[in-house]
């Protein structure tokens, strides 16, 4: 019995002991730990900042493109040709267009055509009532007892009555005589004879009227032979 009681003594002190040194490790875990927490060794508060809050808006990226200059908005600015402006040229090639009053109230169209190549157009109220041309010669038209000679200068000269019914011999003004004779249906032909009855310049009505500029005193035959002078 006695040696029992010794030997029970020892085992008693070493389970206190064992007690007592986990106490302390206890006791510096606890002490290690809150030396960690202490203020100056928590993790930066950049690192919280950094995570955005879920739902939040971000600020912009540096590389966002920049919004577009006033004026800029798509829109393409054009000049209206000025050509946009212009009334619609001939059909013809012609190097451009004059007109002038006639006397029966209507006007004539001019417009060159090339070099001594002239087209004119007699116009009333729209319409184009006869046209001539002159294309290396004169050329007249007798418009309704109005008569029109187209120069190859391009000058229109115009008057009214005055006219012959030929065939036959005619006293024109400027000192000329016509001495008209007809060919053949809506053929007519005229003589132009000067002072000295000499014949300087024959005209021809075939089809179509004929005109002259015979030095200044102008000359209109018709093809239904109607001859008419005018200075």
């Amino acid at each position: 019995m006695p040696f029992s009681t010794t030997r029970r003594a020892p085992a008693v002190r070493t389970l206190a002991g064992t007690v007592l040194a986990a106490a302390l490790l206890v006791s510096a875990a606890t002490a290690c730990s809150s030396s960690s927490d202490a203020p100056g060794t928590a993790a930066p508060t950049t690192t919280i900042a950094a995570t955005p809050t879920p739902g939040a808006s971000t600020a912009p990226s540096a590389t966002a493109t920049p919004p577009a200059s006033p004026g800029t908005h798509g829109t393409t600015a054009s000049a209206t040709p000025t050509g946009s402006h212009r009334s619609t040229p001939p059909a013809s090639s012609g190097k451009g267009t004059k007109s002038q009053p006639l006397p029966d109230g209507s006007k004539v169209e001019i417009q060159q055509l090339g070099d001594q190549h002239y087209a004119a157009r007699i116009v009333h109220d729209g319409q184009v009532l006869g046209t001539v041309e002159a294309n290396g010669h004169d050329a007249g038209v007798d418009a309704n007892d109005m008569f029109v000679v187209l120069a190859l200068d391009g000058t229109v000269h115009a008057w009214m009555d005055g006219s012959h019914q030929g065939p036959g011999t005619f006293e024109l003004a400027g000192g000329w005589t016509a001495k008209v004779t007809k060919v053949g249906e809506l053929h007519y032909r005229a003589d132009i004879i000067g002072n000295d009855n000499a014949v300087m310049g024959t005209m021809e009505a075939n089809q179509h009227d004929d005109g002259l500029d015979a030095n200044g005193v102008y000359i209109v035959l018709g093809a239904g032979g109607e001859i008419s002078a005018h200075a």
